[in-house]
């Protein structure tokens, strides 16, 4: 007798489906393009930032206080702070920051929040009890107010707003995650994947978790917005980023009380913060209009 591998079993379609469907539907979504072409110039500004401001040394904590609050010139195209350093030259550098704190917030969100979800929601029963519970305690707080209160308690830097907002964030990956893994577990490929002996450690990281990653994909890129404008909040607040470090919610900060007479100080970094924002969303909301379900595709 044959025995089939049980990945026979899986539809091609349906394992990994978000590629399939990425490479046709989002080739005519104007805001994924938008969005990622945006995207691709801020990341290529903050990776080229040592080459491409004209005083990289501002920052890394030099000053200049015979230069301080000069306007937009040639020779400072977003004009100066307080203590004269290059607001541009600052500006560039403070992407590098609020990119790291993304990608160190989905990353650890992903890794803490898709691993319990999607275990409890393959093992279901007590264990998805227990995870759901803890999950909606944390659900239970208003994200910003619990970040917040974390930086409050711990000491105020950039890995502390790392660890704050990741703390708020992972629950709805473990809330997203369950649902999915709960729904892929009860199809008919599973149960033959289950009748053949394959280990539950195996069904759930060669079947369960591919097939569970398109909503977690789409949420990602929707979520990257909110946590720049976040991680913003707490650095204005004080609570995130702390001098020298160049972060844009921070920057923003240092230049709310001379926005009437040098608003050249808070206006480009608040800037930069809409753009970015707004260009995750924009790629987001074309990830999600793109993979959408009900445009025929069933996770």
């Amino acid at each position: 007798m044959t025995i089939i591998p049980p990945e026979e079993l899986v539809p091609n379609d349906e394992r990994f489906a978000f590629l399939t469907l990425a490479r046709g539907r989002l080739r005519g979504q104007k805001l994924f393009a938008a969005g990622a072409i945006v995207l691709l110039i801020i990341i290529v500004m903050a990776l080229l930032a040592p080459w491409i401001t004209p005083y990289p040394q501002d920052a890394q904590g030099g000053v200049d206080p015979v230069n301080s609050l000069l306007a937009p010139s040639a020779q400072h195209w977003f004009g100066t702070d307080q203590v004269g350093r290059d607001v541009y030259t600052r500006v560039v550098f403070g992407a590098r920051t609020s990119l790291l704190i993304v990608f160190s917030v989905l990353s650890l969100s992903v890794l803490i929040g898709v691993t319990l979800g999607v275990i409890a929601g393959y093992a279901g029963g007590w264990i998805r009890d227990v995870v759901m519970r803890v999950t909606d305690v944390f659900l239970a707080f208003p994200a910003l107010l619990l970040s917040l209160a974390l930086c409050i308690v711990l000491q105020p830097d950039l890995k502390t707003a790392i660890l704050a907002i990741t703390v708020t964030w992972w629950p709805w990956y473990t809330r997203l995650a369950a649902g999915v893994a709960a729904s892929i577990s009860g199809r008919a490929y599973m149960d033959a994947v289950r009748a053949l002996g394959i280990s539950p450690a195996r069904a759930v990281f060669r079947h369960v978790l591919p097939n569970s990653l398109t909503p977690v994909i789409v949420q990602l890129s929707l979520d990257a917005g909110g946590i720049i404008l976040t991680a913003a909040a707490l650095s204005f607040l004080g609570l995130g980023a702390q001098e020298p470090t160049a972060e844009w919610g921070l920057m923003v900060s240092q230049g709310q009380d001379l926005f009437t007479t040098a608003y050249w100080v808070a206006l480009f970094p608040g800037l930069a913060i809409l753009v970015a924002a707004f260009a995750f969303n924009m790629l987001g909301e074309g990830m999600r209009t793109a993979l959408d379900p009900r445009r025929g595709f069933t996770s």
